[in-house]
């Protein structure tokens, strides 16, 4: 899309407003996963499947996500980047809904599929909301706006682990969440940006393969998202068969790197700020290669929960840096993120069972090796992110009703 933009560094209220407001969307998105996932035990028992076909079923989410999210670039060129992102954000809340009242695997399946499909387009469109806001403001946010993702996936987990302890149905606690959370949504919708393309511009094609630059970012954000995804899963595993832990001490590692990752993320953009996403993102690839030896190395618990504390500090800003990459690389940022989104989804679907499948052919040590090599390629390929170090664009001229004036194309 192409805007006007201004020759002053003034930024307008309404794009400070904006950013509060693509924040609290970022931090709802967020809550919607931590809801679900504390509920996972209690859906397996109400459709009576097995812990292989609950694997089944939720592979189904990325699925889901993969096939929709180059939708997301089409349904905001139509009906605007506010009117867009609030009705997507309203699918993707209610959609928790869905798998809780699903009563076996097939339609658990569905469920999980059109469960992905809203999440990934909700988070394309805010992830490029979230760029646009980053452009005008000349300074990076997307480490915070996905800060604001980890916190919110830390209340949504905290509400849903009480009710899980009360021993509630989780049809009623995810009936009640999707409401509030829809609530919220459109209410925090009312403040982003309302960006509309020029009158001549062609609208985005419904699928289509992502930029090649978009590929090579995404290739940043697997290594990142593969680390991610084999800590959160296998971190306490880690800890209680090779180590000899308390089942206690491996939870407390996981909920550990969880804080660390969502705590680094908040604070990343001073740092971004100041060194750049490229220098950033390898320094956090030799923080988390460093992590990573000390897992492997580890004799003692405290040890390797060092090391995965240094993992998530390495990691936590990566993944922001790869969408903000995307969104500055060419002309349709919907496109591009989506492209980046797909490949790190991609990663986070085949990371904990390629883990496993290492493990049982060797060891989970041998597994962690191979994160710490995947730890390895941020440093070596993060000049990719070069697009995030570049001039931020001017702000634009912003309507009082928050929408950006279009300016003609040469």
């Amino acid at each position: 899309m192409a805007y006007g933009m201004t020759d002053g560094t003034h930024v307008p209220q309404e794009v400070k407003r904006a950013r509060y407001a693509v924040a609290a969307v970022f931090c709802i998105h967020g809550s919607v996963t931590g809801s679900f996932a504390t509920r996972v035990p209690w859906i397996q028992d109400h459709t009576g499947v097995s812990a292989g076909q609950l694997g089944f079923a939720l592979a189904f989410t990325a699925f889901g996500a993969a096939v929709a999210m180059p939708l997301a670039g089409r349904v905001t060129h139509r009906y605007g980047s506010r009117t867009a992102l609030r009705g997507l954000l309203a699918l993707w809340t209610l959609a928790l809904v869905l798998p809780a009242l699903a009563p076996n695997l097939w339609t658990l399946c569905l469920a999980m599929f059109t469960y992905g499909a809203t999440s990934g387009m909700a988070d394309v469109a805010m992830n490029a909301l979230g760029v646009e806001v980053e452009q005008r403001l000349h300074r990076s946010i997307m480490s915070s706006l996905h800060g604001m993702w980890s916190a919110g996936a830390l209340i949504g987990s905290a509400a849903g682990t009480i009710a899980a302890h009360m021993g509630s149905d989780a049809r009623v606690h995810h009936v009640l969440a999707a409401l509030v959370l829809t609530v919220l949504g459109a209410v925090a919708c009312r403040w982003v940006l309302d960006l509309r393309p020029t009158e001549d511009e062609e609208p985005p094609p419904r699928f289509a393969l992502p930029p090649r630059a978009a590929l090579l970012i995404g290739a940043v954000g697997f290594c990142a998202v593969f680390a991610e995804g084999a800590s959160l899963d296998w971190s306490a595993v880690y800890l209680r068969d090779q180590l000899d832990t308390s089942a206690g001490l491996a939870a407390a590692c996981t909920t550990g790197f969880m804080l660390t990752m969502a705590v680094a993320r908040l604070a990343g953009d001073v740092t971004v700020n100041r060194f750049g996403a490229v220098r950033t993102v390898r320094a956090g690839g030799a923080l988390a290669a460093a992590g990573g030896l000390l897992i492997v190395l580890a004799g003692h618990p405290a040890v390797a929960m060092g090391g995965f504390a240094m993992m998530g500090l390495g990691i936590a800003v990566v993944v922001p840096l790869c969408f903000a990459a995307a969104g500055h690389s060419g002309p349709n940022p919907s496109q591009a993120i989506a492209g980046v989104a797909t490949v790190t989804y991609t990663s986070g679907l085949i990371a904990p069972s390629l883990i496993g499948g290492v493990a049982e052919a060797t060891s989970l040590m041998v597994s962690f090796g191979v994160v710490t090599v995947l730890a390895c390629g941020l440093v070596a390929f993060a000049g990719v992110l070069r697009a995030s170090d570049g001039p931020r664009a001017k702000p634009a001229e912003v309507s009082p009703a928050g929408a950006a004036d279009p300016a003609p194309k040469p």
